[in-house]
């Protein structure tokens, strides 16, 4: 198995390309050891000493490491627990994590999601992330970054001068876009 390796805008996060389907749709985030039970894999990469974050997407893994540990020690141990996962067979998920649909008519709240998932989502998963419509609230889209986007440096300008510029010109009725915990 080769298993290809890509920055991120975000220092403390890699993203692993295993070559072959690690959620194939969907996503699931981890955020610590102990929101990982049901992701063997996400498990067996919080064993890792360092690895503070786990991210899947549909084809790669975003890996977050603690600021003090340094991916020289930790991307050879992520490797070889990516290689050790994928020739055990065990599944990526016990179960599936499926993201509850909004079945809210407005057509600006249809409008806004269908913008985020066909024009923000895939250039975002390209660095390792995500990005999820959470609330559409009196002109103020709010938004949940997650994997390498979450904690990166360059998350605030993605969120103020890409997203939000590209919203307010598709839906006027946007006057902001907020990050969302």
């Amino acid at each position: 198995m080769f298993i290809q390796t890509e920055t991120t805008p975000n220092p403390n996060t890699l993203k692993f390309l295993p070559g072959q389907d690690v959620l194939g749709l969907g996503t699931a985030e981890f955020t610590d050891a102990s929101k990982a039970a049901s992701s063997p894999l996400a498990t067996l990469l919080f064993g890792i000493d360092g690895v503070s974050g786990v991210f899947l997407g549909g084809d790669f893994i975003t890996v977050s490491k603690a600021e003090s540990s340094d991916w020289g020690t930790i991307k050879t141990l992520v490797l070889a627990g990516i290689m050790d996962h994928y020739a055990s067979g065990k599944p990526v998920m016990i179960q599936t994590a499926a993201e509850t649909e909004d079945t809210d008519e407005d057509p600006l709240v249809i409008k806004i999601k269908d913008l985020i998932e066909t024009r923000v989502r895939p250039s975002v998963a390209q660095d390792g992330g995500d990005i999820t419509f959470v609330r559409f609230d009196e002109g103020v889209v709010y938004l949940h970054m997650k994997g390498s986007c979450a904690g990166c440096p360059s998350s605030t300008a993605t969120l103020k001068h890409g997203i939000e510029n590209m919203l307010k010109f598709y839906v006027p009725e946007v006057t902001s876009v907020e990050s969302a915990y």
